[in-house]
């Protein structure tokens, strides 16, 4: 459960650059569905149960964070999407979005545990990297497709 309200915060960053970019509904669901699957790949290395990100505490607060309009984590993103910088968006935030940080130790845990987690490697790359939304967004779409 821990990692899974952590590592959705970082999925909802991806979510909100997805629809600042204007990108559609789709690419947001197919966002949703390719990160729940990466948050269950390292909370699974690291020893959890499967089950729990099925249910309330995994996918269910996945769907809200990456989809409300009051989601801290999907409005920074959607800022990023935007073309505003990091930096300025946080200045003006009053409150934390916890995914800014979350993604940088979700990178290390995916590199630590041999994990491949492409979301929040772009998401990292886009906030710390300086990674253009636009060109994390392109290289996601465009890697080898893979049997799910």
């Amino acid at each position: 459960m821990e990692l899974g309200g952590a590592l959705k915060n970082v999925i909802a960053i991806a979510a909100g650059i997805s629809d600042g970019l204007k990108l559609g509904m789709n690419a947001r669901a197919a966002l949703i569905t390719r990160g729940l699957a990466e948050i269950s790949r390292l909370g699974i290395t690291m020893g959890a149960e499967p089950a729990t990100f099925a249910g309330l505490s995994g996918l269910g607060d996945l769907v809200l964070t990456c989809t409300g309009e009051l989601s801290r984590n999907r409005s920074v993103g959607f800022m990023i999407g935007q073309g505003r910088k990091l930096s300025e968006i946080l200045a003006e935030m009053k409150m934390v979005a916890e995914g800014v940080k979350t993604a940088k130790a979700a990178y290390e845990l995916s590199r630590k545990h041999g994990v491949d987690m492409p979301i929040t490697e772009e998401v990292y790359n886009v906030l710390y990297k300086d990674k253009s939304a636009r060109d994390a967004v392109m290289h996601l779409m465009t890697r080898r497709l893979k049997e799910e």
